[in-house]
This record gives structure tokens, sequence and C-alpha cells, in this order.
């Protein structure tokens, strides 16, 4: 009994190298910890469909991304915000491309070259209230709700419609059950009046053919996944595929393609939504790009998407089956966490022409001019957890690595798109020198560039980097400064009493040392210590934050506008769903309202004063990319 356990521990050992699964993770203290037999085993079982991926040994001259001329002389800075959390007084209670536009205008204005925002990618319309923009139904579409519906051909609204609309506006939070149906509804009645006077040799609706055209069965799988997923809801049913009567869990199946031949106008309503979408972000792009951006947008793309989306419903057979993605535990979250995302299979991510992954970024960076890669340590390896299982259970996959750097050149120089990585959390070894010797952007965050001796100074940055105060996953900088971050995770139990007590402890210490960092980089941080900080000192606090960024050698920087206007509220909490409403909070001032901001908002001026152009950057910026590569 013992030899054949062995053997059969050795045939797994065997296996699991072969798949590239790790026998090692970390634990909350930081130590490795081998991973489970059994979770090692649940994990091989969801990767055995197809063959193992190739894991060759990466070669130093790896293929280089694109990076702009100006590169060589300038160090450029930009906003970044969630597009949905705009207010204006015209949008429909949820950001929109016409408010990202305005956005665009107030941002060269202030000097800025880029707009960044979260994923665009296309959503649940039938479950509107399934609002995490990281996890999307589909990543190679784009979210109808984005959609200007005003700026459409054939709008007219009703006093009723405009009442709502008012309301919606005036909330905090953004409602996105009533902002998809008031918009949708609204589509609807254009699509359906304008349906009869289309005409083949119209202008319009030769770019609807063409687009109609190029997107083929993967746009047109999309539509009708979202076709039948309303269908569903208004029946009772659930928006996503796992829970939809057998027969339609097939796209392939008898009962689908009769379903598409009865609901084709439906199907063709739903292809329609997402042309309007890229006309509309395809004339921001532009915008910012006739305006002398030299970037423009910056575009984010999600590590995964929904475990029963139009992605995985219209093409399984490139995700993995059993097992989803996850981080594994760690202080900020001791018992790991399970992100519910379907991922690409290791030996399908790069196979095919154009691949999986060829096909999603350039779904992406056909509008950008830069690229964040969420997660960026998928590019090496995905932790992954199995189906009924928690993170304990979890174990490492490796990805082919060079084949997804070689696409990512290929596409960036294609594209002339700057391409960063989310590098942040458990890297494996050697990660961070491979990226950036493919000119791929680091991602640094102020509070997180600490050495045991206390925060690094801004010329220790790294050239090749982003670099910035807050994202979307954390608390303002005032926020930081008020420990607000760590109050979060302990009312909402995602870490233990001692724990909490212990990161508050760890804050003050952290405090000091930024200030004591502050003052070697030059600011004025004069007798200011951690305990004699006033709530009305706060506010300097931030700037000289942004200032400290500012000076760091990083090609680019991120001013996120929660922290201009000093949002009280997170975007989100990381690890929590139910308590609390993130991807909700709206800012608290308008866009026109932020318009008033130019010459007068502290932040603003620091980083534009220590990031001004050169006299060679302002007429070295990046080329016009052509209409083609948008089509």
């Amino acid at each position: 009994m013992k030899r054949g356990g062995s053997k059969a521990l050795n045939e797994q050992d065997e296996l699991a190298k072969q798949y590239g699964v790790e026998a090692r993770r970390p634990s909350p203290s930081g130590e490795e910890v081998p991973v489970s037999e059994v979770g090692r085993h649940k994990i091989l079982a969801a990767l055995k469909a197809l063959p193992p991926a190739q894991t060759r040994q990466l070669a130093s001259n790896l293929p280089k991304c694109f990076l702009p001329d100006f590169a060589s002389a300038d160090r450029v800075w930009g906003l970044s915000c969630q597009l949905y959390e705009l207010r204006s007084g015209r949008n429909w209670g949820i950001g929109d491309f016409a408010d990202l536009r305005a956005v665009v205008g107030l941002a060269k204005a202030w000097g800025a070259d880029f707009v960044g925002l979260n994923p665009l990618h296309a959503p649940f319309l039938a479950a509107p209230d399934r609002c995490s923009p990281y996890e999307p139904s589909n990543r190679r579409f784009l979210n109808p709700l984005y959609i200007a519906v005003d700026g459409v051909e054939g709008f007219t609204a009703s006093r009723h419609v405009q009442d709502e609309i008012e309301q919606l506006r005036l909330l905090p939070l953004v409602d996105y059950r009533r902002a998809a149906r008031i918009k949708l509804d609204v589509l609807r009645k254009i699509w359906r009046s304008s349906r009869d006077l289309r005409r083949e040799k119209s202008t319009t609706d030769r770019e609807f053919s063409e687009f109609r055209r190029d997107g083929g069965d993967d746009l047109r799988l999309h539509a009708l996944f979202e076709a039948i997923s309303e269908a569903q809801v208004v029946s009772g049913g659930e928006a996503g595929w796992h829970r939809w009567p057998e027969q339609y869990r097939d796209p392939k199946s008898e009962t689908v393609s009769r379903f598409e031949e009865e609901h084709a106008d439906e199907v063709e309503f739903h292809i329609w939504l997402q042309w309007l979408a890229h006309r509309q972000l395809s004339e921001v792009a532009d915008h910012a790009q006739g305006l002398g951006m030299r970037i423009g947008l910056y575009l984010d793309v999600a590590v995964g998407e929904a475990l029963d989306g139009s992605g995985t419903w219209s093409n399984r057979g490139i995700y993995v089956q059993g097992a989803s993605i996850g981080s594994p535990p760690d202080p900020m979250a001791a018992g790991g966490q399970d992100w519910r995302l379907a991922a690409f299979h290791p030996s399908a991510i790069a196979e095919g022409e154009p691949s999986p992954f060829e096909k999603l970024m350039s779904a992406v960076m056909r509008y950008a001019g830069a690229v964040r890669i969420d997660h960026a340590a998928a590019l090496r390896r995905l932790f992954l957890v199995p189906a009924e299982d928690g993170p304990d259970q979890g174990a490492y996959v490796s990805y082919p690595q060079r084949s997804l750097i070689a696409t990512l050149a290929a596409l960036s120089k294609r594209y002339r798109c700057v391409v960063i990585g989310e590098d942040l959390g458990n890297l494996p070894k050697g990660l961070q020198a491979q990226l950036a010797a493919a000119n791929i952007l680091s991602y640094r965050i102020i509070s997180y560039e600490q050495t045991k001796s206390g925060f690094k100074p801004p010329e220790d940055y790294p050239s090749l980097a982003l670099a910035c105060v807050s994202t979307h996953d954390h608390q303002t900088f005032a926020g930081w400064w008020k420990a607000a971050d760590v109050e979060m995770r302990i009312s909402h139990g995602l870490v233990s009493g001692d724990a909490g007590r212990q990161q508050i402890r760890d804050r003050k210490r952290e405090r000091r040392q930024v200030l004591r960092a502050f003052k070697a980089a030059g600011l004025p941080v004069a007798a200011m210590s951690e305990a004699t900080a006033r709530e009305n000192d706060i506010p300097a606090l931030a700037v000289m934050a942004h200032r400290f960024i500012a000076k760091t050698p990083s090609l680019l920087v991120a001013v996120r506008l929660a922290d201009v206007t000093d949002e009280k509220q997170p975007t989100n909490v990381p690890g929590t769903s139910d308590t609390y409403p993130n991807w909700k909070p709206k800012l608290s001032i308008t866009v026109e309202e932020l318009a008033g901001l130019a010459d007068t908002h502290p932040i603003i001026v620091a980083v534009g004063e220590k990031r001004r152009p050169t006299r060679a950057g302002r007429s070295g910026q990046v080329e016009m990319r052509t209409q083609s590569v948008r089509r």
C-alpha cells in the first residue's frame, strides 16, 4: 500500500511538472507552504482537457513593446477615473462616452496627455447589478451602458423619460438597473423607428454592415448570448448560462439555432449596440489625438471573465473548466480569494491565428494609446482555485510567457500603444525584470514602494513605469492617511481584530516614514509630524504625495480624479461583495464643475509644474493612428 501510494504521488508530481502546476504557494505570513495533494489533483483535473502549455526558458532577448519617441526626453502625466462615476448635467445617472469626451478636453486643458479608465468590457445587460468592470461577460466587446443615448441619431425623449433621467443624476450611487432599463428602452425605440428607413446605400448602414461583417461569428454569438440572456431573465431565469435550461447551454444546439431565427431582430439590435459603442469610443479616441494628447486613452484589461458569461458560453474550449482565478492567502485576506473568473487555458491562450490573447488585446488596443494589463503576473502564472473548494486548495499554473509577450510586442507596435503591467502582489521571481526588458511599464503605487527602512525616494522609481498615489482598489491619499482602508477591512471582517490592530500600528509608522520621505525629497513638511498633523493638514499632504511621484523618473504619472475631488467613499473594497456598494459611488462634483479647477487645484498645479513637456516633446507627439485600426 505504501509503495503504491508513493508511486501515485510520483506520477502526480510528474504530471504537475508537465502542466506547470507549482507545488508551493504563499501563506499569510509570507512563507511558502505546500499545495495539498487534493488541491493539486483538482487543478490537474481542470487542466487535463488540453495538452500542457509549453513553458520554455525565457531568453534574454525578449521582444520589445512600443515606446513613443518622446519617452527619451519627457515624462508625462494624465488623469484616471472610473467612467461610470462621472457626473454631468446631461448624462443619465451613469458616466458615458460624451462625458469622457468632455474629460479628455478638460485633461488636455490642464496639460495632461492621457485619460485612464476602468475596463470598458461588455457586462451582463440582462443583469445590470453585476456591475464589476473586472468581472465582465466578455472582454472583447464594449459596455453599451456607456453609450451617450442623446448623441444617437433619431433620439427623442418624453417628459417622463427626462424626469427619470434627472432623478438618476441626483443619486449618490449609480443605479445600474434603472439606468440600463431606461437606456435600453430608448435605444430600442430608436432601433425600431430607424429600421425601416435604413438603406444599404446610406453611409451609416454601410459602416454598420462592415462592422457586423468584421465582427464575424464572435460578434454574432455575443449578441445571441445577450438576446437569450434577456429572454431567460424575462421568464424568471438567470442572465448567466450556467443556470439556463440545458438546451440553451450549447451555442450549436438546435434550440439555440431556432431561437436565433425567431429573434433575429433582437440579435441584430445587440450588434447595433456594439456598433454604437464602438463609434462613440472611436470618436473620443480620435478627439484626444486631434487635441494633441501624446497618449490619449489609457484602457484597462481585466484578468478574466465571468464563469457564466458570453465569452465562456460562445467559446468554452479555450477556457479552463472546473477552476477559477483567485489569489492565495495573504496578510490582506487571510483566507485567500476566489475571484470567480474564468481563465484562458494555458495551452489555448496563444494558439491559433489569431490566438485568443491576440483577439483580446487587439479589441482593446484599437482605441488606446496605452493599455494596462490587470494582474500582469498572469503572463507567467495564474493561481487557480478548484470549483467547490477554497483558495487553500489552489495552486499556481504556468502560462506561455514568452509567446504572450511576443504577441503584446507585435500588437503594441501595430497600434503604437504603450503597455503597462500591474505588477503588484505575489510575483514570480524575475518577472519585473523580464517585463522591463520587454518595455512593459511597471505599475508603482506610492504606498507599496517601501523597504524595511522606509519609503523609496523618487529617484529609485524605475523610468519604465506608471507611478500613482491611489487606484480604484485603494483609498485616496487622505483615506490612506486616516487608515480608512484598514478600518474598512476590520468592519467587513476581512482581517481579524489582532491583524487589524497591527495594521493600524503599521499605518502610524508608515505616516512617520512618508513624512521623512517627503522631507528628504525637498517637500515643505517643516515641523509637521504624524502626531501633530491635523485634519486640515491632510489636503496639503495629498498635494505633497502627488508632487513626490511627479518628481520620479517614471515615464507616466496618473492623477486619480477621486484624489482631486477628495472622495470619502472608496470605489471598491477588495474582498467584499454584498456588504459594500462596489463600483457604484459617483464623484461628488460634476464634469462641468471640474472645469473650474484648472488654475486653482493644487494637485493639478503641482503635477503640471513637474511634468511640463520639453520643446522637443511638444513637437514630437505620437503619430496619429489610422482609422483602419479601429474598424
